[in-house]
């Protein structure tokens, strides 16, 4: 079975365009004639947008761009590690999104960092982008490049830039949103009024360690990239990847600057919850104490004994009872001075 052979709605494309020379021929391309066009059009390219394709759907593609079956089924699991391959002449390469999820409240189960992935598949004349969601759209993408037909004509090399370049561009955007939520968990933390609550804390942290797993195993395949350590590259679109690479950087660094911040906040909320179980065991020891002095007297004078020398003497019983008052007084001002209660 090859393209010819199957309905071209069956396919999730989201776009397919010939381009010459960096411009776009009028219209979108059926998928059917893609592969076609590419051969006979000196200097031209196809780019081909897919969203969550099946796998029936991808292997249509993939025989007629002759993919190789392992990048495939990599493509097909959505949970892979950014990465780059190489299979003969096509560039292979795995790229997770992150989005920022608003929130109206940190809470211990809110969803901070939604992350997705992109998968482009990269040949001489071709590219094939597969996109899982939550990834955002690329379309913006598409058209930024069409409109710079200098950069587009450097081939489906410029486009995986363009798509590496949004990619992190979202990862500085996502880190720019978590930092306030970082500053509000340090404040609650160093705060004595605020709610102490930890699992918000470790929500947090679990967050930023996701988007550390999704930022920090690119910086290989862009440096393999903007080093050229990989064929179709040119040295302009080199400049173009080491200037990504930049970017990915920075996104990572503070993305460890807010780890940190957030352990030590952490530390402190574990700390101050420590403290105030180790106030809330003296208030509850002070009022065992205080309560434990008349229950004494009580438990002594409710004996049922013949002989007590207090029991016949007038003023036995408000003795008691004053003296009780007193001790329980005297307890309760050493308890307040001690800031006890």
């Amino acid at each position: 079975m090859t393209a010819h052979d199957t309905p071209r709605q069956e396919i999730p494309v989201v776009d397919c365009a010939l381009y010459e020379y960096g411009r776009r021929r009028p219209g979108r391309l059926p998928l059917d004639e893609a592969m076609d066009a590419t051969r006979t059009t000196p200097g031209g390219f196809v780019w081909i947008g897919l969203h969550a394709p099946t796998a029936d759907q991808l292997q249509i593609v993939a025989r007629a761009f002759g993919l190789h079956p392992l990048a495939v089924e990599d493509a097909l699991n959505a949970h892979q590690r950014p990465k780059l391959e190489r299979y003969d002449d096509t560039l292979f390469l795995v790229l997770r999104t992150a989005v920022y999820l608003e929130h109206e409240e940190l809470t211990p189960t809110t969803d901070i960092v939604g992350t997705g992935e992109i998968m482009a598949f990269v040949g001489r004349d071709f590219i094939v982008v597969v996109r899982h969601d939550p990834a955002r759209h690329l379309s913006g993408v598409r058209t930024s490049l069409e409109a710079d037909p200098g950069r587009l004509a450097h081939g489906p090399v410029a486009v995986l830039h363009a798509i590496a370049d949004t990619v992190v561009d979202q990862y500085l955007d996502v880190v720019a949103a978590l930092e306030a939520d970082a500053d509000q968990v340090e404040f609650d933390a160093f705060s004595p009024d605020a709610r102490h609550d930890v699992g918000r804390v470790y929500q947090l942290k679990r967050e930023l360690l996701e988007l550390r797993r999704t930022v920090a195993p690119l910086a290989q395949p862009l440096g393999d990239l903007a080093e050229r350590r990989v064929p179709g590259v040119d040295r302009e679109l080199a400049a173009y990847f080491r200037d990504v690479a930049d970017h990915l950087a920075q996104a990572a660094e503070r993305v460890t600057v807010l780890t940190e911040l957030v352990d030590n906040a952490l530390t402190m909320a574990l700390a101050q919850t420590s403290v105030q179980q180790n106030h809330d065991v003296r208030r509850i020891s002070a009022a065992a104490a205080l309560i434990a002095i008349p229950v004494a007297t009580a438990a002594v004078y409710g004996m049922n004994f013949d002989h007590m020398p207090e029991l016949g003497w007038l003023f036995g019983y408000p003795a008691m009872v004053i003296t009780t008052a007193a001790l329980v007084t005297l307890v309760y001002l050493v308890f307040r001075k001690k800031r006890w209660l």
